[in-house]
Order: structure tokens, then sequence, then C-alpha cells
């Protein structure tokens, strides 16, 4: 079978959904009220992904919502009039997944008998619990967004909705459009905090002749840095895979990405230094430029007596603090949300452990003082 020419996830989903899925249950089962989507985990529900893609989990696939009642009584009988009424292909793509790992892994393969589809059959409270940890329909506490990670808040906020006859994807999906403003001046602080953390070390561990040392701490700033220029622009920031080209799409890249690429790419720690400096004026300009604060001077400063140059990061951090009104964020420590304290994937892909994560180290009450802005 010739490879079929690419078409981008989200579409192929788009056109599976209106072409092939909805006119059988039109036919089929009338009457029945749903909703459809794309959304969760995949790279074309971020709109990366390629070619590439197609080599697992990624074809013509969706979620198909509805009432919890209807799941129960029409759930079986959806999933299986797709198996047998579905077409083999759509656009050129199988729409048959087989498992070919241990783990479940499913790719897009020929069949001749039913087809094993990716059209999950699901209500949006189940949905959502199951994705996030919590239903976002009801009220969302302080731990429900320390508690997850920024990938799991990407993946559902992006993606496409192509039919909400339920009228509940697009509610949720609004409810956790963006952190509260309070909870997001607090994210930014402790972002600009685990900058002021590490600034430094740069120089130091050049000067003891440690130039791999440096070149990881300058590759760990570099990392913090796209981060915090994604939340400035109120984006999910993604898993590391994922990372490079979110930022690229962020209003800053265009004049950060050469001194970021020189910060990596130096061989002395002097030459990592003068590039990150750089990049630490332009986003503490771009900071000013939100008008979160009163203005914070941007220019970089020796690391009090000793020869490095520095931001003194933690200027922002206060500024920011300063700034919030909730006393529930005020009291909270500088940890931030998880994925700012945790760098573990089995941990961030374990919604328990997270949510137990971020209990532990915050003490965060369950609800937020108040509403927001």
């Amino acid at each position: 079978m010739s490879t079929p020419s690419f078409i981008p996830g989200l579409e192929l989903s788009r056109r599976f959904y209106v072409e092939a899925v909805r006119p059988l249950l039109e036919k089929s089962i009338p009457g029945v009220t749903h909703s459809a989507a794309r959304l969760g985990g995949g790279s074309e529900v971020l709109g990366f992904d390629t070619a590439r893609s197609a080599d697992h989990e990624w074809g013509p696939r969706l979620q198909l919502f509805l009432s919890s009642e209807d799941v129960a009584r029409h759930g079986a009988a959806i999933t299986q009039l797709l198996s047998e009424r579905l077409p083999k292909t759509f656009c050129g793509y199988p729409t048959h997944f087989a498992s070919t790992t241990e783990a479940g892994v499913g790719t897009m393969q020929a069949t001749d008998g039913p087809v094993h589809h990716r059209v999950e059959i699901t209500d949006p409270g189940s949905w959502f619990s199951a994705q996030l940890g919590f239903d976002p329909r009801q009220d969302i506490t302080l731990t429900n967004w320390l508690s997850t990670p920024t990938q799991r808040l990407a993946e559902v906020t992006a993606g496409a909705v192509f039919h909400d006859g339920l009228g509940r994807l697009a509610p949720a999906r609004a409810s956790l459009d963006w952190y509260p403003h309070d909870l997001w001046l607090y994210l930014l602080a402790c972002q600009w905090q685990r900058i002021s953390q590490e600034e430094a070390f740069v120089g130091r561990c050049g000067e003891a002749g440690d130039e791999l040392g440096s070149a990881i701490v300058a590759a760990r700033l570099v990392r913090d840095l796209m981060r915090l220029c994604l939340l400035m622009d109120r984006r999910y920031p993604p898993y590391s895979k994922w990372l490079g080209s979110a930022f690229a799409r962020v209003p800053q890249a265009s004049a950060l990405m050469p001194g970021l690429t020189a910060a990596l790419a130096a061989t002395d720690w002097h030459t990592r230094e003068h590039h990150l400096a750089r990049a630490y004026e332009t986003i503490g300009a771009a900071h000013n430029h939100l008008g979160l604060t009163d203005p914070v001077d941007p220019a970089t400063r020796p690391y009090h007596s000793r020869p490095f140059q520095v931001l003194h990061a933690e200027r922002f951090t206060a500024a920011l603090t300063a700034r919030i009104t909730d006393p529930a964020i005020r009291t909270l420590p500088t940890t931030g949300a998880i994925d700012q304290f945790v760098d573990s994937t089995d941990v961030l892909n374990h919604l328990e452990l997270t949510r137990t994560a971020t209990r532990a180290v915050t003490h965060a009450p369950e609800k937020l003082s108040r509403s927001p802005a």
C-alpha cells in the first residue's frame, strides 16, 4: 500500500468524524445527543505532528462524548456499529489500530475483519476526570490547578471540538483556558525564583574549571527561560519533546533564539554568561511590558562581590508576589505547580502522585479565596 499524502492529524480527525462517523450515528442511532472532539494525548492535539507521527497512536481517531446515561445505554452498540461499518481506510489511512507492543501502543494496520477503531466512547465527566484528576465543570480547587502538569492542561485546552451537541465541552475547556490571575502571578514568581537560584552557577562552575558543569547549568537555565516565556504568553508549557516547538511561537522567540542557541553552543563560561545575560535583559523587559508589577530594572549586574553577571531574578519574584492579593496564594512556598518542582516523568504521568506531592509540598488549601480576575 502506498503512503498517503500527509494530512495534519486534527484535520484528518475532523474529516473522519464529519464524513464517516457522524453519518453512521445519525442513520443507525438517531436522536442520541453527542459531542465529538480530538483532545488529550498526541502530537496532533498540540499541532506538532508530522508524517513521522503516523508510526504510533496517530490516525483517524477522536472522542465521542455522550451523556453518562447514553454511554450505558448505547455505548457498546455504537462501538460495535463503528467496528462493523466504518470504512477500512479513510483518506488513504487504515482505520484499524493493532497493538504492537506489550504496552498496548496502537498503530494503523490494514484489516479484512472488524475495525478495531480509535473512536473513544465516553462521557465528559469521566473523560476529564481521567485526564486531569478532576471534573472542570465543577469548582476547580487550588490543589487541582497546582497538581495538574501543564502538559495535561495543554492537551485538554488545545485540539479541536468538531461538534458540541451536549454543550458541555466548551464551558469545561473555557474554565481551563488559563490560570486565575493571582495564581498566574504566583507561578511566574516561582519560575523567576528557579532562575535566581542557579544564574550565578554558570560562572562559578566555569571559574572552577568545570566547563561541563557550567554547560549543564546553562542548559537548565535556558529551559527555565523558555518555560517562563510560555507562562508570560499565557501558554501551558508542554513536555520536553515539544518545548522548543511551543517556545518558537511566543512573541519573544525570534529575539531570544539566537542568543539561547549560542549559550548552549558555547565552549567557555564567559560566552555562555554573555548570551544568557542578554536573554535575561530581554525577558526582563518583556515582563515590564506586561504591566503586571511596578517596573523592575531589567539590567544585569554583578553577583554580589563575585565577578559573575546575573539578573538577580529574585527581584521579579518579589515584585510579582507583592501583587498577589489572594491570601491562600500569598502564603504558598515558592515551589510553584507540580512541574516546577518535580521532573520525573513517572510522577507527572501519575495524577494521584502529583496530587499527593503537591499537598505535601505546598499545604495548599482546597479553595481559592477570590474569584479569578
